[in-house]
């Protein structure tokens, strides 16, 4: 039974690839914020596969430390799926809190390379790490200073990483845009009922799961119809 570490699995993205995994039986370390709605993740996929739900912010060491303790060895899978928008409506840079600045980036680029730091030593050859990221890392959107930057950093921590560590598979993945609490708050004032589930990028992570392409940067939908990297 394959290892996985997913972040941010308690609803939107991490819990559906949390499901889709489930399904496929694989063993499941899951952490999120909240521990209300974690504990009723692990509740419906424990019946599918065993999962180990632990709450609390990736930000903290101590918590990532215990992920990787859950985990076991070895690791197949570390899923970097949990981020912070930052304040919203989001503001300009020049009006940006610099301790909010920090925060996003202490969670949306520093915890994830600190937690592939510690599952390094466990993870298996061909073990695979998705870094999930966003348009917004490459497009200058005007308000999306703090949160676009953060995973523009994401982006190249992971391309450097992915040269660093020929023998694992380092992607970095945007989803596309979702229907997701986090894209409510981006949007405090906007329906986004238009917005396609989370479920409908899932077939392109486990395209990058389950296939054989090579370290880089993909849009999960384009891999869901054609395969190819973005």
């Amino acid at each position: 039974m394959p290892t996985a570490i997913i972040t941010g699995a308690s609803r939107g993205l991490g819990r559906a690839l949390a499901q889709a995994l489930a399904q496929r039986r694989w063993a499941l370390v899951l952490d999120a914020r909240g521990a209300h709605d974690l504990e009723r993740a692990a509740r419906e996929l424990g019946a599918l596969t065993e999962v180990a739900a632990i709450p609390g912010d990736v930000a903290d060491p101590a918590h990532r430390e215990a992920l990787i303790q859950a985990a076991g060895e070895p690791i197949d899978l570390v899923v970097n799926n949990a981020s912070v928008l930052g304040p919203s409506p989001q503001p300009s840079l020049g009006r940006y809190p610099p301790t909010e600045l920090e925060r996003v980036y202490r969670v949306n680029a520093v915890a994830p390379i600190a937690l592939v730091q510690l599952a390094l030593p466990r993870l298996r050859g061909g073990a695979r790490i998705l870094n999930i990221t966003s348009d917004a890392a490459r497009e200058p959107y005007p308000g999306w200073g703090g949160y676009g930057s953060s995973k523009a950093a994401l982006e190249q921590l992971t391309a450097i990483l992915a040269a660093e560590q020929p023998a694992l598979r380092v992607y970095a993945v945007d989803p596309g845009d979702m229907r997701t609490r986090m894209h409510q708050e981006a949007f405090p004032d906007e329906d986004i009922s238009d917005r396609p589930p989370p479920e409908e990028s899932v077939p392109g992570l486990l395209a990058l799961i389950e296939g054989e392409l090579p370290s880089g940067r993909y849009l999960a939908r384009e891999l869901a119809t054609v395969g190819a990297p973005a």
